[in-house]
């Protein structure tokens, strides 16, 4: 691969890992399995080893996934809360071992733990009251979810025993038991309502609720790993192991998972993945794998970390996991774009502790290539717990009566002859003003939190509103009226209030947001805030060429191209017009501009800690504003530094490197009294 390649490669890569990390630790909506996002992530990092001069420091594989929303007030972690690199053979482990014996300079005590299939957070006890719970966010600041935490049983409200410690940040996984998803489930279908994806993303959704309440009513758990501070937990002493720190949380009433072992050689990690890829099965929550952790603290320091993970630990993963099942019927959705997507209903079978019913078969030439008919009896796979898929036939278990299943020529949804152009796989039905199941998707898609975050819209209200002819396409939402919507089967006058409001709200949405909902081909979340930080207005990125498309850092030949015919459709351009008298906004509000010279003006600024007067986007838009460039890391090219409370490493490094570190009140002064 030539430079060229490797660095259009690796800038689309960059943008879907981003866009996966995204759904799977902000929005808890993965579309992905797990085994494919760590395909993405292993061939990024082989193409940076081959290319160096292209890795960058804000690389997915330089820095810890996930973000804070803004649903809740950010809490900056005294210590970074790390990610873990992975390894999925055992030639990897013993390698990774066989390097940190030798950054240890001598042989390694290990603790060996099940990799909970959860969510990272931490716990703050002053004088052994429960006082702070934050999710891990980005690794430097998450989200304050303390009153909803409190419901978790499993949390103490005060800790217990002599010599507990004045200040003491425990690190945990909050988890969903499998029983507690089944019995979630169940409910929901009864009420005809959603099912949940997974026990994973339940446990982070029930965790981000707004209402504590909610919270309390799902069930979650939580396991304890570790501490913020190494050495936290000793009652006069400090201790010295990780294992020593687990039972002196056990001692304080923290729940410590009874199943973590110590291992004295690589033989003995071995033994215990082995052991629990046996009976993973048998725990009432979800794991994926193992994680392997360096047990004394002065061999952690002596190992030390990367700006993404430690050094002195490692998460082995399991392989996907494979059963067989019936196939009842091979069928075909249509979906928002139009694309027709084959699928398979198959003998609910369990796989991976999930029942499955269904699987992808992802397009015509996959069912071609495995040969899959109705009838067969085939191999179901679950990687990551959130799409399954079949891997192929067992011919030898194949009725003689079946026969190749013809792919579809017509729309199961409107009858339209499908299309399929170039050289691409997918045919897709043409028929997009008229297709129900396009339309659905669409209406779906746009009032998603994606997209225009219409709460109240969901499948079901979207199915009632076509089926009545009131919508066709995003503009009619705009249209809709309360007295009408309290007409539909199940709405009332207070539910087709809040709708209405719901949907008068979006008007206001940035440009962005927009771009999502307008469902453009290969615009996901992160294309649309490109496009839109470099074409303010829907009018600027519609007059846009394709060349300066292309320009846009993040944006390929194939994504530029994609938008630049999107924008060159009569008809798109209708529903732009349409959506413009509808009173939606068609340009990001530019920021205010400041008066006279800028004061920050060419000046390089990093901001930590917690702010009195500020979110820390506010604290980021008031800098730029006034000139400033807001970086996430602190180098020797750092002007100076903004501290809040709870400041952590970066702090400590600006010293390090002799930054001028300020507070909140010289920042608002430099700020020129904005």
């Amino acid at each position: 691969m030539d430079l060229d390649t490797a660095r259009q490669r690796i800038t689309e890569l960059r943008a879907e890992i981003a866009e996966h990390d995204r759904r799977y630790y902000e929005l808890d909506q993965p579309t992905i399995a797990d085994a494919e996002y760590d395909a993405l992530v292993r061939e990024l990092r082989g193409l940076e080893a081959q290319f160096p001069d292209l890795a960058t420091r804000e690389s997915p594989t330089r820095r810890v996934a996930g973000k804070a929303t803004s649903l809740f007030a950010p809490v900056a972690h005294a210590s970074p809360m790390l990610s873990l690199d992975n390894v999925f053979s055992r030639e990897e482990l013993q390698a990774w071992a066989d390097k940190a014996e030798r950054g240890a300079r001598g042989l390694i005590d290990y603790v060996c733990e099940l990799k909970i299939d959860g969510l990272a957070v931490s716990l703050v006890f002053a004088d052994g009251r429960f006082v702070l719970g934050a999710t891990r966010g980005d690794g430097s600041v998450g989200e304050d979810v303390t009153a909803n935490l409190a419901t978790v049983a499993d949390i103490p409200a005060h800790l217990r025993g002599p010599g507990v410690p004045p200040f003491l940040e425990v690190r945990g996984e909050v988890y969903l038991p499998i029983s507690t998803f089944d019995r979630l489930n169940r409910e929901l279908a009864a009420r005809g309502e959603k099912p949940l994806v997974n026990p994973r993303n339940a446990a982070a959704g029930s965790l981000r609720q707004k209402d504590p309440r909610v919270t309390a009513g799902r069930g979650l758990r939580l396991w304890c790993y570790g501490v913020g501070a190494p050495g936290a937990t000793g009652a006069g002493q400090p201790t010295s192991r990780h294992s020593q720190e687990l039972a002196r949380l056990r001692d304080l009433g923290l729940p410590v998972n009874p199943t973590i072992e110590p291992a004295a050689s690589p033989a003995e990690i071995e033994a215990f993945v082995d052991k629990w890829q046996r009976q993973r099965h048998q725990v009432d929550y979800q794991i994926d794998g193992i994680v392997i952790k360096v047990d004394r603290y002065d061999q952690r320091e002596a190992l030390g970390a990367t700006r993404r993970a430690p050094r002195w630990a490692i998460a082995y993963k399991f392989p996907p996991e494979e059963k067989t099942a019936r196939v009842l019927r091979i069928a075909v959705n249509t979906g928002r774009t139009g694309r027709v997507t084959p699928y398979v209903e198959l003998e609910p079978v369990q796989v991976g502790g999930v029942t499955v019913s269904s699987a992808t078969l992802h397009n015509e030439s996959e069912i071609r290539r495995k040969d899959v008919r109705e009838g067969d009896t085939v191999i179901v796979r679950r990687a990551g717990d959130v799409i399954p898929e079949v891997v192929g036939p067992v011919l030898e278990n194949r009725p003689p009566d079946t026969h190749p299943w013809p792919f579809p020529a017509r729309c199961p949804a409107c009858g339209a002859a499908l299309e399929r152009k170039g050289d691409e796989v997918d045919w897709r039905c043409p028929n997009r003003k008229r297709c129900p199941a396009q339309g659905a998707r669409w209406l779906e898609h746009f009032g998603s939190p994606d997209a225009m975050d219409i709460e109240h819209l969901g499948e079901q209200t979207v199915a009632l509103l076509m089926e009545r002819g009131w919508v066709a396409d995003p503009s009619d939402l705009y249209r809709l009226d309360g007295q009408s919507l309290a007409s539909l089967p199940g709405f009332g006058e207070r539910s087709a209030r809040n709708l209405v409001e719901a949907i008068a709200a979006s008007r206001d949405r940035p440009l962005a947001r927009l771009l999502v909902g307008l469902s453009i081909p290969r615009v996901g979340s992160h294309v649309a805030q490109l496009l839109s930080q470099r074409f303010p207005s829907i009018e600027l990125l519609a007059k846009a060429g394709l060349d300066e498309l292309q320009t846009v850092e993040g944006v390929g030949p194939e994504i530029a191209g994609a938008v630049h015919t999107w924008f060159r459709d009569g008809e798109n351009l209708d529903l732009i017009e349409r959506l413009r008298q509808a009173g939606l906004r068609m340009a990001d509000r530019p920021p205010a501009p400041a008066a006279g010279a800028l004061p920050l003006q060419g000046r390089i600024v990093v901001i930590t800690g917690t702010l009195a007067a500020f979110s820390r986007d506010e604290a980021q838009a008031a800098a730029e504003r006034q000139g400033a460039r807001v970086t996430s890391s602190v180098s020797k090219k750092t002007s100076f530094v903004v501290a809040g409370a709870d400041a952590g490493s970066k702090l400590a490094k600006a010293r390090s490197l002799g930054i001028e570190v300020i507070d909140e009140a010289e920042f608002l002064r430099r700020l020129g009294g904005e």
